[in-house]
């Protein structure tokens, strides 16, 4: 007798035939191919074909799409057509949709790392910032009192702003040790610390940052050598996106023992480092007529402009749109300037938004030139007056594929600029300089290379060293050709000393390596703190001050000696954890 299947039966008697209860092969298919996409784009074989703009932020993206894609597929084939009661598609269907509502009810996304993997916390738990003792202003010193303390004394060994002391992201001296298996960094301090982005400037045996605690952006100093707390000076004011983190993003700059530091919210501060007392201050948006709600919708991830100290002039970028304008005045300002003694505005100059680069004072073509990377373009003004020399192209958004790496000259006439979202990196050189504006050629382009998505590159030797989309990269300056690209860091920080460089991963890890065109080399590692990691590496001397949005620390590097021995620093005193 010929077996008959439930399909051909309910065929033969003109009923509709029941549909299968397992996924048919087309399905599968499906399936299996946006599953070979996932693995394909996080390979980066499409890397090649693309370009070399797929960074890892967008691979995470698109793998977060197929994925979707594929369960949506799933989804589909279980509604329509799985043969299963309708009271189970309901409630299979009503399961998930409850598990997705609960999620979203209990939890909220508390940070993103620099390729877009979210970390989650509980909606009820506080942020980490407002978990630390909120600042207490001491009371004010009585009418007519001085308040006398000794002037901080600079040294050779400071490292007093952003990228170190000529602001190139890479300094000569001290000669460090590089083997650490035999004398390993010591741990001089540990300690929590608010919210921010901002790296540690020093004068002395001081350091000073900014942070994030509760409602309160305070710029915060303490010993270099114990890690106690000298004074806080704090303003109302609290920057937070979903993408940027919580609190500032500057460096402050240190001159004549005196601190400046920018906020992520617009003030600016000029603080005696002795004592803490604030000698001017100023809002800059409301300075300028800003329109405070507008500019952090452009400017979406916070004011992270380090300040430039020139002479007597304190530079910062300045941003838009303004409410408070003439006719003819420009809706924005790329530059202000303010007297350095009195906080009086001295000049303002360009009319494009601001980016997340710090003005930076260089020598190029012959000519000292303040040079500000800004939304899309970069370029170059008279730090007297500020009028506007010369001014190029560089693609870019401040609510999306922002700009955030300095422009680093590479000898008199020519300038490196690098940046992430596909656009890479490129040398430009001076055409003409005889008048002005002066015009600038592209030497090489190639979107492929140095895709310093929030960093910048060390130029040793004819060579840029950076974290290109994470990886480390050595390109040679004079053709664009890459030397080595080796080693995932994640999107964290380095700073060349020396032959060397100090290269601070995402994770908070700080790894030795050596800035050399033959290859990669690892020369030691440092578990140096947890945690996701953006702030820039401070060096004051054998000290390496290290921290990111939760944890500061202080690290005693071994040097060389100038006969070549190490001068070890296990012998030290050791200094406990400060609270």
């Amino acid at each position: 007798m010929k077996k008959t299947t439930p399909f051909a039966a309910a065929r033969a008697s003109g009923e509709s035939a029941p549909r299968p209860l397992t996924p048919p092969l087309r399905v599968w298919i499906g399936v299996a191919s946006l599953a070979a996409a996932v693995a394909m784009v996080r390979a980066g074989w499409l890397e090649p074909i693309v370009g070399g703009i797929v960074d890892q932020a967008a691979r995470n993206i698109i793998s977060l799409i197929l994925c979707f894609s594929a369960l949506m597929t799933l989804m589909l084939w279980f509604l329509r057509e799985s043969g299963h009661a309708p009271a189970v598609k309901r409630a299979v269907i009503g399961g998930l949709l409850g598990a997705v509502a609960l999620g979203a009810a209990v939890l909220r996304i508390e940070r993103v790392s620099g390729d877009l993997v979210p970390e989650f916390a509980f909606r009820w738990s506080p942020s980490r910032d407002r978990l630390l003792p909120q600042h207490r202003p001491e009371p004010p010193a009585p009418q007519g009192e001085a308040v006398a303390a000794a002037p901080w004394q600079a040294s050779t060994d400071d490292f007093p702003k952003f990228l170190g002391p000529t602001g190139s992201c890479g300094i000569d001296s001290p000669v460090l040790d590089a083997d650490w298996d035999a004398r390993p960094p010591r741990r001089l301090w540990k300690r929590p610390i608010g919210g921010g982005w901002s790296g540690f400037a020093t004068c002395g045996d001081h350091a000073v940052t900014l942070e994030q605690r509760g409602d309160d952006e305070i710029i915060s100093c303490c010993s270099v050598v114990t890690g106690a707390p000298e004074w806080a000076v704090a303003v109302k004011g609290r920057h937070e996106t979903v993408l940027g983190g919580v609190g500032p993003r500057s460096t402050p700059t240190i001159v004549d023992g005196v601190v400046y530091a920018h906020g992520a919210t617009g003030w600016l501060h000029a603080i005696d480092g002795a004592t803490g007392r604030v000698l001017w201050k100023k809002d800059v948006l409301d300075e300028l007529g800003i329109d405070p709600v507008a500019h952090a919708t452009m400017v979406s991830w916070g004011r992270a402009g380090s300040p430039l100290v020139a002479d007597d002039l304190v530079i910062v970028p300045a941003g838009g749109p303004r409410t408070r304008r003439s006719a003819q005045d420009p809706e924005f300002l790329s530059l202000v300037a303010f007297d350095r003694a009195t906080g009086a505005r001295r000049w303002i100059t360009g009319a494009e938004q601001i980016s997340y680069v710090s003005p930076e004072l260089v020598t190029f073509g012959g000519r000292e030139l303040i040079v500000s990377v800004n939304e899309a373009h970069v370029a170059g003004y008279d730090p007297a007056d500020g009028h506007e020399i010369w001014e190029h192209p560089w693609l870019g958004h401040s609510n999306s594929d922002a700009s955030c790496s300095q422009a680093m000259p590479v000898g008199d006439r020519r300038l490196f600029l690098s940046k992430g979202y596909g656009i890479g990196a490129a040398v430009f050189e001076i055409e003409k300089n005889d008048a002005e504006p002066w015009t600038l050629r592209e030497v090489w382009k190639n979107s492929a290379m140095l895709k310093t998505k929030f960093t910048n590159v060390a130029i040793h030797e004819g060579h840029a060293y950076g974290l290109s989309d994470g990886i480390l990269e050595c390109v040679r300056l004079d053709d664009g050709t890459r030397r080595w690209k080796a080693g995932r860091y994640g999107q964290g920080q380095l700073l060349r000393v020396g032959p060397l460089m100090l290269v601070q991963a995402e994770s908070g890890e700080v790894v030795l390596v050596d800035a050399s065109p033959e290859k990669h080399v690892v020369r030691g590692r440092l578990a140096a703190i947890d945690g996701q990691t953006w702030n820039n590496l401070c060096l004051s001397g054998s000290r390496l001050l290290v921290r990111n949005a939760e944890e500061a620390a202080c690290y005693e590097l071994p040097l060389l000696s100038k006969a070549g021995m190490s001068n070890d620093p296990v012998a030290a005193p050791v200094t406990g954890t400060t609270p």
